[in-house]
């Protein structure tokens, strides 16, 4: 029966496929009724990671995901998370629980202006004033989130709103529309600008593709890997672009951007691809750090992007407009492509896989030392060889922000199209892998989840343990623990000659810290103790925290640190 407005949000969220709810407690009219319908409460312990939880979760599993929250002070430490999921595009639905209509304006107690509060991190804000209009203003909000270029969408509720009677409303009712699926809709680009995007990319001399995290977005990557193949295109992707091509494939070129200094994956192919002609750029939106502050791509090359959002097309480099969804879009492109002929693009395969495989070499020649290394404290480059030689095609990697996504940018290989990479690289929130991480092992309990944070990173949300623990969520916790908040250490020292007081940590015993929780503790301090760890935590039922003491001198590939003397004393 629908007597409440709470119970009539709860069916509609039932009507939509809503399998969880991460919240805590509040709104606990609209919790409990969600739970009465069988819908499972994700409960979190530190409520700015609710939001990062449910991003890891819509990421994965290409549906919004929805998070509760209570007015005030909850609310507001939804904005960082959100303001993640609006830059990276992830679909996700906030229900947050506003003050009762007739103390409005009134200094209620955590009274908030919440639609100034999210008016820069959700694509849509609204409140439910009428009972009789929560199907639609459900349906709104996930219209909104997984619509167009998926982002968060805020439906505001009142306390004493969903309590009231909710009686079937005066407009057809809604018992059938699923708004549960990312993308909402698949938009075709124009079919005449594609026609012009294959002549491009067929009659080019060299052409590249770039592959963001539209792709995966879109669940485009099969037809991506099919481009590569059919079309014989070298492809790179953007940080969040990873693994949407498998990266042992002959024309997968790598993570490209500020990630491809000196030891990276794509380094040896800078001169290479400052030579293309042709950009063929997929679900990106062409940010400073995907392109190394706008200098890695070629000034030179003529452009076509493909994309959902119009507005990202021509924002930093004048494109033919392809504008659509990534999986539509590259199915017509192939179809275009093989109209028009590739025999010039078979003609070149040979030579693009012969730059691409001599540029894989140079790298692996130039990592042999630390992926290879004893040393003790650990290099965190052999943790990453360690930790690859273990992954299956199934396995989700979550990393945190800063140095934990370049180690696994360059160090990790994804072996199929769509593995999934997650990070925070919308807005780069340090302390997000873990709650990512819970989120993504919610939506593929069937998978195994890994999370590579620092030390620096995992202080922030170490409640969430108790979460993972509780919640009978088995992530594997890989913690480079160097007691160094180290990427800000060493951009101090570049920019400034000399840190600040604030980079380093006191020493925490994470494995005690994990067992105390209920989950499994483990601690390494030499290289040869990796191998067991990693096999005993990827293959635990339960949450395993494995604290690796890695070498605080150490710095993932990164442009900006390259051929800085005052760094070189870091390098091995």
């Amino acid at each position: 029966m629908r007597n409440t407005a709470a119970d009539a949000i709860a069916e509609a969220m039932v009507r939509h496929g809503v399998r969880e709810v991460f919240g805590q407690s509040l709104p606990s009219a609209f919790l409990l009724a969600a739970e009465e319908r069988g819908i499972r409460q994700v409960t979190y312990r530190t409520e700015n990671a609710g939001g990062a939880m449910a991003d890891g979760y819509a990421r994965v599993a290409h549906r919004p995901a929805v998070v509760a929250a209570q007015n005030g002070p909850a609310a507001t430490l939804l904005v960082p998370p959100l303001a993640e999921a609006m830059k990276s595009s992830t679909a996700i639905v906030a229900i947050v629980q506003d003050v009762p209509v007739e103390f409005r304006d009134r200094n209620a107690f955590q009274e908030l202006d919440h639609f100034t509060l999210f008016a820069s991190c959700a694509k849509w804000v609204r409140r439910l004033d009428d009972p009789e209009r929560a199907d639609d203003y459900v349906d709104m909000a996930f219209t909104a989130a997984a619509g167009g270029r998926p982002g968060p969408a805020v439906l505001l509720v009142p306390k004493d709103v969903l309590g009231r009677p909710s009686a079937e409303p005066q407009a057809p009712v809604r018992r059938t529309a699923r708004l549960d699926r990312v993308p909402l809709d698949r938009p075709r680009p124009d079919s005449s600008a594609v026609r012009e995007a294959a002549e491009l990319l067929a009659q080019a001399q060299r052409p590249v593709v770039i592959a963001g995290g539209g792709v995966h977005g879109s669940d485009a990557c099969a037809q991506l890997a099919a481009l590569q193949q059919t079309a014989a295109l070298p492809v790179f992707t953007t940080p969040m672009g990873k693994g949407a091509v498998a990266e042992d494939h002959p024309l997968s070129a790598g993570v490209m951007g500020h990630f491809m200094g000196p030891r990276g994956m794509t380094h040896g192919l800078l001169p290479w691809l400052a030579e293309a002609d042709a950009v063929l750029l997929v679900g990106t939106r062409t940010n400073e750090n995907g392109t190394d502050g706008w200098r890695t791509l070629p000034r030179g090359a003529c452009y076509a992007h493909l994309d959902v959002s119009g507005a990202e097309i021509g924002r930093n480099y004048e494109a033919l407009r392809l504008v659509g969804d990534a999986r539509a879009g590259l199915s017509d492109l192939l179809d275009e492509l093989a109209r028009v002929g590739l025999s010039k693009r078979h003609a070149a395969r040979g030579e693009t896989e012969e730059a691409i495989a001599r540029a894989r070499g140079t790298y692996r020649e130039s990592t042999a030392e630390v992926t290879g290394s004893d040393a003790a404290p650990v290099r965190p480059e052999r943790v990453m060889a360690e930790l690859d030689a273990l992954l299956t095609p199934g396995t989700v990697v979550v990393s945190d922000a800063s140095y934990s996504s370049v180690w696994t940018a360059n160090y990790l290989h994804a072996r199929r199209a769509g593995q999934r990479f997650l990070s925070p690289r919308g807005l780069a929130g340090l302390g997000w892998g873990l709650p990512m991480a819970l989120g993504a092992r919610t939506a593929r309990p069937e998978d195994p989840v890994v999370c590579v944070t620092g030390d620096g990173g995992f202080a922030h949300v170490w409640a969430e343990l108790e979460t993972a623990v509780r919640e009978r969520l088995p992530v594997a916790v890989l913690l480079l623990d160097n007691q160094l908040l180290g990427y800000q250490q060493h951009a101090e020292v570049h920019q400034f000659s000399r840190a600040t007081s604030a980079v380093g940590m006191a020493p925490v015993q994470y494995a005690a810290l994990a067992e105390s929780c209920g989950a499994v503790g483990l601690t390494v301090r030499t290289a040869q103790e990796l191998q067991p760890a990693l096999q005993e935590a990827l293959s635990s039922d339960r949450p395993v925290l494995v604290d690796i003491m890695t070498d605080p001198h150490a710095f993932p590939p990164l442009t900006g640190w390259e051929d800085d003397p005052r760094l070189a004393p870091l390098t091995l």
